[in-house]
Order: structure tokens, then C-alpha cells, then sequence
């Protein structure tokens, strides 16, 4: 992987997080911020072609570009019906979009069941009490605030279990 891919990958961690944050701490998801996710995934692709000395497995293998291309409109559609039947919000569904293209096909599985392992997780530790000492302090009263309304924000979820899906094959 070329210097060029290896940054934008970094510039897009940065750019998940900052959406997992602002949806923890509003339930929104800035367009903005999926424009750019997409927009960087587009340059890395640009980058990956330009180094590929087989453009055709490049563009073309379930592996490469058309595979995570797929991925992202699939994922996206996915969103947009749990958008439609009011499971999801419209940031989540549009983030689907970008956690899609830099997943790619052959992660989805994996994306998936972590998704499922910290979507699970997620709402045994919202039934969990805050201990007194900590619940002062704002990221345990932004809990509390999500416990009471009984909104997830879907967003952090999906960022985290897509992050540990990109740093599966840095971990093997």
C-alpha cells in the first residue's frame, strides 16, 4: 500500500471517530463528515490504481475496488430500510455509505458480527447503574441522558465495530 493510502486511512480513522463522537453527543451524524469519509475513500482508490500494476484485479476483484463499492451501496440500502421503518436514523443510514466502501466486500462478516457482539454489549451496560463516585462527571451524565430517553446512538457502534474490522488484518 502506497504513503499516500497509508495517510488517507489515518485522515479517515479520525474522520469515523469525530462521527462517533458528535453522535454520542448530539444523535447526529454530519453530512459533512460522510461527504468526506466518501471523498477520502475515493482519493485512496484513486491511490491504489495509480500504484496497482494490474488494474483490472485492482478495479474488478471481489477484493478490490468494484467489491468495495458494492459493499457501500449494499450496506447503504440496508440503512436506508431501517431508516424507513424508523430502527435507525438518517445519519446512521448515510454512515453505512462510507463504513461500506472501507470495509469492503470481504469484510462485511466481520463487520457484522462485531456489530452484533457491540450492539449487544451496548445495551447490557445501559441497564448497568453508573457508580456514584463517577456520575458527576459528563460523559456518565451523557449516559444517563441516553439511558432515560432510550435512544442508542447507533453511530458509535458502528464506527467502533468498523474500526475493529480495519485492524483485523493489522492484528494477524
Amino acid at each position: 500500500m502506497s504513503q499516500m493510502a497509508v495517510f488517507i486511512n489515518s485522515l479517515s480513522v479520525l474522520l469515523f471517530l469525530y462521527a462517533a463522537w458528535t453522535d454520542f453527543r448530539t444523535w447526529k451524524i454530519p453530512n459533512t463528515v460522510v461527504l468526506a469519509l466518501v471523498t477520502l475513500y475515493a482519493l485512496r482508490a484513486v491511490a491504489v490504481m495509480l500504484s496497482s500494476e494490474d488494474l483490472g484485479a485492482a478495479l474488478f476483484a471481489s477484493s478490490g475496488i468494484g467489491g468495495d463499492v458494492g459493499a457501500g451501496l449494499l450496506m447503504f440500502m440496508l440503512g436506508v430500510a431501517l431508516w424507513a421503518f424508523r430502527l435507525f436514523g438518517a445519519g446512521d443510514a448515510k454512515l453505512f455509505l462510507p463504513i461500506g466502501l472501507f470495509v469492503g466486500w470481504h469484510g462485511m462478516l466481520p463487520f457484522s458480527f462485531l456489530l452484533l457482539v457491540l450492539g449487544i454489549v451496548t445495551l447490557l451496560v445501559l441497564r448497568l447503574p453508573v457508580p456514584l463516585p463517577v456520575a458527576h462527571l459528563a460523559f456518565f451524565m451523557r449516559i444517563e441522558e441516553i439511558r432515560a430517553s432510550r435512544k442508542i446512538p447507533y453511530g458509535v457502534i458502528m464506527v467502533f465495530a468498523a474500526l475493529l474490522t480495519l485492524a483485523l488484518p493489522i492484528i494477524r
